[in-house]
């Protein structure tokens, strides 16, 4: 059974509700690292959560390379801010890395040799204004790399990864390609004088002020670190993040403003198929029930759908049908949405921001 008050609480701690963050690059920061393989959808999970609600901020974040994707954890695409996501690749992706290295290992026609022809053709293109990814694929093929059956993303994935190349500015319908060391903020070694503890305590900070509570089985399923290493780390974690019992943490004061917001936090909510408010725990069932959470993502793969939230709950689901300037919300139902919420709902729907018309 969803918990309501576990859900309201987790809806006004990731910005939800009274939406907080003056910039993109603040509420990102804030967050830590946001779930983008849905382009689109990160782009509007961010601007949900900001003063202004609009998406072209974003857009201006990405072309000002203050925000940008990478694969930090999980072999996952994040947003992350650029400031902050050389250290947080290099805290948790190695685990990643070294499994992506024994793939190619297991194959005899495309190893590590492969990563370093690509790096050297593609990193004079992406230096400045980078290379789109078309142009990518155009240049493995240049070097004798096949880009077709995987190759392509695997070796971008990996370029990423290692802290050599990061998707950056918007081009119309993707990001480019640059160069990480014209992009990305300092590692761990100057961030945090090599202290890997010191900088779990950093990431752990965020990420329990902005969706606690929370647990350190949540944070060490989001990260894929041990959970040894982030118990080490707890000493470390911020004065505004208060301990609840249980390993449980969240941002001090939490309760106090779930209070003032109750009824703004029950109205209803348009989210984008792959948000933190969903993807950020380990537990999804807070917020849904079972047959919910089945019709979220049909066959469990992993693509999941967008959600109609309404006072912290999953009440169905949607999409936007018709065409450029005649657009119309199409809903599927699970649990029902009230017929008090349809109205908000369609309301939502006319200021959600999207990226394309």
């Amino acid at each position: 059974m969803p918990d309501r008050t576990l859900a309201r609480s987790r809806l006004v701690a990731q910005g939800l509700v009274d939406r907080p963050y003056a910039s993109p690059l603040d509420a990102v920061s804030a967050l830590g690292l946001m779930q983008g393989q849905d382009l689109p959808g990160v782009l509007a999970s961010t601007a949900l959560r900001t003063r202004r609600g609009g998406v072209d901020e974003v857009l201006a974040a990405l072309d000002a390379r203050t925000l940008v994707r990478g694969y930090p954890m999980r072999g996952t695409v994040f947003l992350a801010p650029a400031a902050d996501l050389r250290w947080m690749t290099e805290l948790c992706a190695p685990p990643t890395l070294r499994a992506a290295a024994q793939r190619r290992a297991r194959n005899h026609d495309f190893g590590d040799d492969a990563i370093e022809r690509a790096f050297e053709v593609v990193a004079p293109h992406a230096a400045g204004d980078g290379v789109s990814r078309a142009r990518y694929q155009e240049l493995l093929r240049s070097v004798g790399i096949d880009p077709s059956g995987g190759r392509a993303y695997h070796i971008l994935f990996v370029l990423i990864a290692d802290g050599r190349l990061v998707h950056g500015p918007w081009n119309g319908s993707d990001q480019q390609i640059v160069l990480a060391s014209e992009t990305l903020g300092p590692g761990i070694a100057d961030r945090f004088g090599g202290d890997e503890t010191a900088a779990i305590g950093e990431l752990a900070s965020r990420y329990f002020r902005t969706r606690g509570p929370a647990t350190i089985a949540d944070f060490a399923w989001w990260t894929k670190l041990p959970l040894a290493r982030i118990r080490r780390a707890v000493p470390l974690l911020a004065d505004d993040v208060e301990a609840l019992g249980d390993e449980t943490f969240a941002a001090a004061g939490l309760h106090g403003r779930v209070a003032d917001l109750a009824r703004a936090a029950a109205a209803p909510l348009l989210l984008p198929g792959f948000d933190e408010f969903i993807l950020g725990y380990k537990d999804r069932l807070f917020a849904m029930d079972e047959a919910t959470h089945r019709a979220l993502v049909p066959g469990n793969n992993g693509v999941f759908r967008r959600s109609i939230v309404v006072d912290g709950v999953v009440r169905g689901f949607w999409t936007r049908g018709g065409r450029n300037g005649s657009r119309t919300l199409e809903v599927t139902e699970t649990e029902g949405v009230p017929k008090a919420a349809q109205a908000g709902v369609r309301r939502r729907f006319a200021e959600f921001p999207f990226v394309a018309p």
